[in-house]
């Protein structure tokens, strides 16, 4: 069993003793000290909130709700919903927070509580640490009879998150009716299995081959959107001779296309794609995280913007995006984050953006795919003692590539011109995992294992 906590929120697998996993108990108690955090923050009494479609959801949503309910707190419940739909929700509501009862990509087990803060963003790090040390300290207080909160329930949200995705300027639905794109979905049983149809639906798309669309949280597969997770959709799309695959994680705010002929898009290049059309039709910067790959650099160079990097999580995304005034950016894994939406990964307004862009560009997934840079990151870790310093081991291998250009505002990214290696440790065990990117499998492995060597070196291990 396992319980994580960090800003981010409160993720678990569902069952076991008390703080070991995601239980009733620890539900209520993270619930509470959320809650005392947003009204102290924001003087507001009202939440909304929205669950994907894991099997834990109904039970985890009813003991949240009831929780808020007892701390005074009115609800906005959403139902079967988002986190995009969610961060849309939050604003105009005028709502002190949100909360989405999602584990993302993880497999059927776990459930989370995704916590934001007024702005329908996720909270910053201090925010994060303030509710830790609420519930730590259980420094909440329930409210008496007369002043429990009340519950609405809110199902319109899912058409006015369509809505406003129609309503951008850069969306162009004619467009994507003309193409007439046939299109196979892989929603993994999850709330994309209701949103996702609705939005193409909307879109224009008139031939729309649904798998496991149905929202009752029974995983057909692993549900994070990697190539070896996605072979029946792969398969599918070749078999109905459609012009792309579609698939999103439990809660829609990552996306991954397939090709027309089967092949992966590849998660890492539906940012590179979607940043390639808003920047084609608006001139602006951009921004991705320290292990994303190269190509959004290159194509927003190419367009003339300035590319800028960020600490891994969306949070620190979303902060350099502001500072930057970025026109688009997101993450690696298939997070689209376009601010004139709203600032959070939605694989919904990714779907319509990309759409757009194809029907425009006019040729087949596979051609706009080789119209990129075409780059190859591998992942790989190296496992060490409990005991030791790793802060002290990157500062070596920072100094023996003083010379490279070098960064280290999330762990130690180098960089080789083209090519880079990203070296962060892992917070909750004595790991090192280590990202690298060129322009073939061969290269990003060698300076892998380059890397890997250089620290067996500093360690004075044997291979």
């Amino acid at each position: 069993m396992t319980l994580i906590k960090s800003i981010s929120g409160i993720r678990g697998t569902i069952g076991g003793a008390v703080g070991d996993g995601l239980t009733p108990l620890d539900i209520v108690k993270f619930t509470s000290a959320y809650g005392t955090w947003a009204v102290n923050k924001s003087g507001i009494k009202k939440i909304v909130l929205g669950r994907d479609a894991r099997i834990s959801g109904t039970m985890v949503n009813n003991l949240v709700i009831g929780t808020l309910q007892g701390l005074g707190i009115d609800v906005i419940d959403l139902g079967l919903s988002t986190t995009p739909t969610v961060e849309v929700a939050v604003p105009a509501e005028k709502a002190a927070g949100g909360i989405i009862l999602t584990a993302s990509h993880n497999p059927k087990q776990w459930n989370a509580l995704k916590l934001l803060n007024a702005d329908g963003e996720f909270i910053s790090d201090a925010d994060g640490k303030e509710v830790l040390e609420i519930a730590e300290n259980s420094s909440f207080k329930y409210a008496e009879v007369n002043d429990l909160g009340k519950v609405y329930n809110d199902n319109n949200y899912l058409q006015e998150h369509i809505d406003k995705i129609l309503a951008l300027p850069l969306v162009d639905g004619d467009a994507i009716t003309k193409a007439g794109f046939k299109v196979v979905i892989d929603c993994v049983n999850s709330t994309g299995g209701i949103f996702v149809p609705a939005l193409l639906r909307s879109l224009g798309v008139k031939v729309i081959h649904e798998l496991y669309c149905e929202p009752d949280g029974n995983f057909p597969h692993n549900p994070e959107p990697l190539p070896e997770n996605l072979t029946t959709l792969s398969k599918e799309v070749v078999l109905k001779r459609a012009d792309l695959g579609i698939a999103v994680d439990p809660d829609v705010d990552r996306l991954c296309f397939v090709c027309e002929d089967g092949n992966m898009f590849g998660e890492e290049y539906t940012l590179v794609a979607v940043a390639d059309y808003v920047l084609k039709n608006k001139k602006g910067n951009t921004v991705s995280n320290l292990s994303s790959t190269r190509a959004l650099r290159d194509v927003t160079e190419k367009a003339g913007g300035e590319y800028h990097a960020a600490a891994v999580g969306e949070v620190n995304v979303v902060n350099k995006m502001k500072e930057v005034n970025a026109v688009i950016g997101g993450e690696g894994n298939g997070g689209v984050i376009y601010p004139e939406l709203h600032y959070g990964r939605d694989a919904l307004v990714g779907i319509a953006l990309f759409l757009t862009h194809l029907a425009k560009f006019g040729k087949p997934v596979s051609i706009l795919k080789s119209s990129y840079p075409g780059y190859f990151i591998s992942k790989n870790k190296i496992t060490l003692t409990p005991e030791m310093d790793i802060d002290a081991l990157l500062l070596k291998v920072e100094e023996k590539y003083k010379k490279q250009p070098h960064t280290t505002i999330d762990g130690l990214k180098i960089e080789f011109d083209k090519e880079w290696v990203h070296l962060r440790k892992s917070n909750t065990e004595p790991i090192i995992r280590i990202y690298s990117e060129g322009n073939s499998e061969t290269i990003a492995n060698n300076l892998a294992n380059k890397i890997i060597a250089d620290i067996k070196e500093i360690l004075q291990l044997k291979d």
